[in-house]
């Protein structure tokens, strides 16, 4: 099992794995790393069926967090809850401390402040327990936005590894994995939603454009 990995150590796996399908990349991950230091997050968002089959598939007892923010759409608790039963997924919800929340509630935080609702909300209960793990693994794609163009498969971030296995997977690739298993969408998809996020912040809009709408903002700060 590897542990911590330097720069051309990164390099080597990049190499390694940008030549395996999805679900090679997310064997040899079991393979190369121990379970136990491996660390995924869904927001239960679009299309993240896609990312959830595959590990339900390879390790059922993977645990899954799941970063409840206190504003995701009914329809987004919904599809989480119905994705948890489908695939019987181990599904942890971590959240701000609820003073925390609070404040971010009565300051409308995401009208004048989106990156400190976002910081409050997103980044620091994942904060409390990605010092815990090595590899943290999210479905990031290149097509989803600029930042998200210029990854890797593999990108080591201070103390913590990132696994992007669908990286280069595009839209159309994605949704036809989802079709050709007869996945289920997000139920905004459907109404023009093409990412979604929390009801303040989204709007229906193509790849990420419906995500803080007339902002230039267009990452929550999780993976920046």
């Amino acid at each position: 099992m590897l542990s911590l990995v330097n720069h051309s150590g990164t390099e080597k796996l990049n190499q390694q794995y940008d030549k395996l399908s999805v679900y090679k990349r997310v064997e040899q991950l079991y393979t190369d790393f121990d379970a136990g230091d491996i660390m995924i997050t869904s927001a239960f968002a679009a299309t993240s069926a896609f990312l959830l089959k595959v590990f339900s598939d390879i390790n059922k007892d993977q645990v899954i967090y799941f970063i409840d923010t206190g504003y995701h759409f009914k329809e987004t608790l919904v599809y989480k809850e119905y994705l948890t039963e489908l695939y019987d997924l181990n599904v942890v919800s971590i959240k701000a401390e609820p003073v925390e929340f609070q404040f971010s509630k009565e300051k409308e935080l995401w009208k004048n402040n989106p990156n400190r609702c976002c910081h409050i909300n997103k980044v620091k209960p994942l904060d409390h327990i990605k010092k815990e793990y090595k590899i943290w693994v999210s479905g990031l794609m290149k097509w989803q936005s600029d930042h998200r163009n210029s990854l890797n498969i593999f990108e080591q971030k201070e103390n913590i590894l990132k696994f992007y296995p669908l990286l280069d997977v595009d839209y159309i690739q994605r949704d036809q994995f989802i079709i050709d298993h007869h996945l289920p969408f997000h139920p905004l998809k459907s109404k023009g939603y093409s990412s979604i996020g929390c009801f303040h912040c989204t709007v229906p809009g193509e790849d990420r454009h419906g995500r803080w709408n007339n902002s230039p903002k267009t990452e929550c700060g999780l993976h920046l």
